[in-house]
């Protein structure tokens, strides 16, 4: 039984020499060779081309080779097998370090103070509001979400989430759907994103939604923090907020466009931090690992875990 590796935009090779370390016994094969498409049980794939799936008769399941699963719920040939997600706990773990330190980074005030030292200017108006007064929303409770909002707490941030089905989360205010969605974004001075990428979330963070934040708070207004999904955010409704004042700052480590146009205003922004889509690094042989295991498990007889419900595309 045949492993084809589909990948665009990363090391096709060197994903190939870990499926064929873990399954000697089998052929590892890659979009750019000729293969038997009756052979292929398993894919991995990251951002593969659309339609490269199809014809896979015997094909068992599909593995993203990361957190996200939009890459591949959008191909609109993607054949009729269960997707997967990787759930690591490595990967998690990194994804709330980040939400936590750019959250203190934010509450701290950070980049004002790099600007500072950059300027050879020692200015300092002694305030600094305290974790306990500056009220962070996530959006989005699953794994990662429920995590980062775990460590929030721990830090000392009052922590509410949203998610679209209402999810509870111990020791977190929650709201749920569009019902919920307002009442969340008022009561929230640092806006923590972590949702999956579906035609409902799409564009969620517009400048409508940026005007709900409560705008009351002890930062001097809301800050955002992306590090869910580029397709998320409406990256010109972002720059307007800044300048309109409705966003104070923002964190970014996901775009429109990957890698980041080097023309593109968020880079120089003075209140805008990018990174390059790396909140969450897992090692890729941890995620080999993960997937060599769910197919074995899978092969023995027992179920796959972390199935994207087709419905809800996450």
């Amino acid at each position: 039984m045949s492993i084809l590796v589909a990948i665009d935009g990363w090391d096709v090779a060197s994903w190939v020499e870990r499926f064929q370390r873990l399954f000697p016994e089998r052929r590892v094969a890659t979009l750019g060779e000729p293969f038997d498409r009756r052979e292929v049980h398993y894919v991995v794939s990251w951002k593969h081309p659309h339609g490269a799936l199809s014809g896979l008769p015997n094909l068992a399941a599909i593995f993203s080779l990361g957190a996200g699963v939009d890459h591949i719920v959008s191909d609109p040939r993607l054949p009729d097998a269960p997707v997967v997600r990787v759930v690591d706990e490595d990967l998690t773990t990194r994804m709330s370090e980040y939400v936590v330190l750019h959250a203190l980074a934010h509450l701290r005030q950070l980049p004002r103070y790099i600007a500072q030292q950059r300027a050879g200017t020692w200015e300092d108006d002694r305030f600094q509001p305290a974790a306990r007064d500056v009220r962070v929303g996530v959006m989005g409770l699953g794994e990662l979400g429920r995590d980062a909002a775990a460590k929030l707490r721990v830090m000392g941030f009052p922590v509410a989430g949203w998610s679209r089905s209402g999810r509870a989360v111990e020791g977190v205010e929650t709201f749920g759907g569009e019902a919920g969605l307002d009442t969340f974004l008022a009561r929230t001075d640092i806006l923590v994103v972590l949702l999956p990428l579906t035609e409902a979330t799409r564009g969620i963070l517009d400048l409508d939604l940026f005007g709900k934040l409560a705008q009351d708070g002890p930062l001097g207004g809301p800050v955002l923090i992306n590090a869910g999904r580029g397709g998320l955010q409406v990256e010109g409704d972002i720059l307007a907020a800044l300048e309109s004042g409705v966003l104070k700052a923002a964190s970014l480590d996901v775009f429109e466009t990957e890698p980041l146009p080097v023309d593109n205003p968020l880079w120089s922004h003075p209140r805008v931090i990018v990174t390059p889509h790396n909140a969450a690094m897992s090692h890729p042989d941890t995620i080999s690992r993960l997937i060599a295991d769910q197919i074995r498990r899978v092969e023995d007889g027992g179920a796959l875990t972390n199935v994207v419900d087709p419905g809800a595309g996450y």
